[in-house]
């Protein structure tokens, strides 16, 4: 008689883009129906990682304490290596990492999660709609790489209709996508060769779901 015992994937190392984002989808599914596998949390695998690490995936997102990457996926120690920001906006240091993910740790996926209601968007909006200074000089630098995202969504929805936050945020999330693989060459080849993909999502803050927004490079 067949053993059809059935058993809950967990992310595991793969050479492959497409099967490494769909097994992070198959565990944000099961963090959206509330039957998490909390895979790899226990105290075996943190001795096993004390050597070194072989990530899945590269995550590159926003620092908003409702998005733990490692919540969301179902994932657990040394299977994300994950940057964040605020708005996960591209600068020197998060292409540096990035960069480091693909080239020495190999991985085969970088994610770039946005998500609804950003602070970082919402500022963006009030800066360009209504003059509102940021107060800091960071805050600025943050704000400004954000803003063309804004004024591309003014342009799309035209000047007598109000900006919808989410519109701008998934427009960001586009141009984080392409920013990454146009200033960065290494990030760029590793695109055309075939060896990554990089994945534009937004996560649903109600709702718990990840969706894919844009695509570069093969699935």
């Amino acid at each position: 008689m067949t053993d059809e015992t059935t058993t809950t994937p967990t992310p595991t190392p793969s050479t492959v883009p497409g099967e490494t984002w769909q097994r992070l989808l198959e565990g944000n599914e099961r963090f959206v129906h509330g039957t998490p596998a909390h895979p790899h949390q226990d105290s075996d695998r943190r001795s096993s990682l004390a050597g070194g690490q072989k990530p899945v995936a590269a995550l590159f997102g926003c620092a908003d304490s409702r998005l733990a990457a490692e919540i969301i996926f179902d994932a657990g120690l040394g299977d994300l290596f994950v940057v964040r920001n605020a708005g996960q906006v591209v600068g020197d240091t998060v292409l540096a990492s990035l960069e480091y993910a693909v080239s020495v740790l190999e991985v085969p996926l970088v994610v770039v999660l946005g998500h609804d209601s950003c602070g970082a968007v919402a500022t963006a909006i009030d800066v360009i709609e209504g003059g509102a200074p940021t107060g800091s000089r960071y805050l600025e630098g943050l704000v400004d790489m954000i803003t063309p995202s804004v004024r591309r969504a003014r342009i799309e929805r035209g000047a007598l209709d109000d900006l919808d936050p989410r519109d701008v945020g998934r427009l960001h999330i586009h141009a984080s996508v392409a920013a990454l693989v146009e200033r960065s060459g290494l990030l760029s080849a590793a695109v055309a060769e075939g060896r990554l993909a990089v994945v534009g999502a937004n996560y649903d803050l109600g709702a718990g779901r990840v969706e894919t927004s844009t695509v570069l490079g093969r699935l």
